[in-house]
């Protein structure tokens, strides 16, 4: 989040994180912004609404400050690899997507541009977004697992419609008993790895 990737102005805060999905394949998945958005591991949502082309309203809880946001965004795009999100209301002006081609894949930086704050606004400390850095990782993660495991022909409509729908909480518990789940399983093959091999001795 700094060096040669950092834009200018100290009213701002950005992440940058490096993919092996290559430039066209990356600015594809970043077209789909309630997706995008959903993947960020603060934000609850309750709802999202496209009101026109490249215009959304979407509500949510981010756990990250506790604020209850509303955001009405329009997406102007300068490019295929850059677009920017502005805001109607709120501390935060904007937020920045630009994709830049790198050797083995692709990179994105995530900007988020901040104005000044009225007196009678909440104060600046209160409304920051502070899940921009969990963001990137977890844009990272889900990019990387698609990489994976998008072969599998139930994969990308399982995590579109039933995982990414779900609030953070409930895909941390999800996320548990699925491990629960696999670590029994292993542990009952096992049991019946050792049984068959003391009973062939």
């Amino acid at each position: 989040m700094s060096g040669a990737d950092a834009p200018a102005g100290p009213d701002a805060a950005w992440v940058v994180i490096e993919t092996s999905t290559d430039a066209a394949k990356l600015a594809a998945f970043c077209r789909n912004l309630e997706r995008l958005y959903r993947i960020n591991p603060f934000l609850e949502f309750a709802s999202w609404r496209a009101t026109a082309a490249d215009r959304f309203t979407a509500k949510f809880i981010n756990h990250s400050n506790r604020q209850e946001v509303v955001l009405e965004g329009a997406v102007t795009r300068a490019s295929d690899l850059a677009f920017r999100i502005d805001f109607a209301t709120g501390l935060k002006k904007s937020t920045r997507f630009e994709i830049q081609p790198r050797p083995g894949g692709a990179s994105l930086t995530i900007t988020d541009e901040y104005g000044p704050t009225a007196a009678d606004t909440v104060p600046s400390d209160a409304a920051v977004d502070r899940s921009l850095h969990a963001w990137g990782v977890a844009l990272r993660a889900h990019l990387e697992r698609d990489r994976r495991w998008g072969w599998l022909p139930l994969y990308r409509p399982w995590v579109r419609r039933l995982w990414l729908p779900l609030s953070p909480s409930a895909r941390r518990i999800a996320y548990l008993i699925l491990a629960i789940g696999v670590a029994d399983l292993l542990l009952i093959a096992l049991g019946f790895a050792v049984y068959w091999i003391e009973a062939g001795r």
